[in-house]
């Protein structure tokens, strides 16, 4: 398996260097301030919107559960990330990649902006599935550069989503389980 995310990523990453807007695109997505920015604006904008109080604050409700996925979202990563110090695609491949973004100190496994993304998504996806998918395009989107720029290997962005998606459903799963008890 570990040959066949070598040979995706460097296939991927093969492509860059040829359409330097495409690069340039690519950069300034896989940023660190530009999805994470959009992922903070689509959620506070969930906060406010909602067409009655009683509708407004199930989304509130649920936009504090996504916030709640973030963060536990960054600590199962940390937890792999301590159990398991994957090595970085360039680390491993680095005379065979072009890096577009600047080379990341922690292991690569699961993709940590990923995870996030997906999570953010997830809550998104709850409460308005036509929204919600935009936002899982926005971070499907959001690995696809962090694959193409040579950081991650596809393993990473799966395993991210599937945490981002799994931590999610778990919060929303104790959030209903506490519910009575608050």
């Amino acid at each position: 398996m570990s040959s066949l995310d070598a040979d995706l990523v460097i296939w991927l990453n093969g492509l860059s260097g040829n359409v330097k807007i495409f690069d340039d695109l690519m950069r300034l997505i896989a940023s660190d301030y530009l999805m994470p920015l959009t992922f903070s604006l689509a959620m506070f904008g969930l906060w406010f919107s909602g067409k009655n109080p009683a509708e407004r604050v199930k989304y509130q409700i649920t936009m504090l559960v996504g916030i709640s996925a973030l963060s536990l979202s960054n600590v199962v990563v940390w937890l792999f990330n301590i159990s398991w110090d994957r090595p970085r695609p360039f680390v491993e491949h680095g005379d065979e990649l072009n890096l577009l973004f600047y080379p990341p100190t922690d292991p690569s496994f699961p993709a940590n902006p990923v995870a996030v993304g997906f999570a953010a998504a997830a809550a998104a996806w709850s409460i308005n599935r036509k929204f919600g998918w935009w936002m899982f395009a926005a971070a499907s989107l959001f690995g696809f550069s962090r694959l193409y720029a040579g950081v991650f290997y596809p393993t990473d962005i799966i395993g991210g989503a599937v945490v981002g998606i799994v931590v999610f459903m778990f919060t929303s799963y104790l959030r209903r389980f506490l519910e009575p008890l608050i």
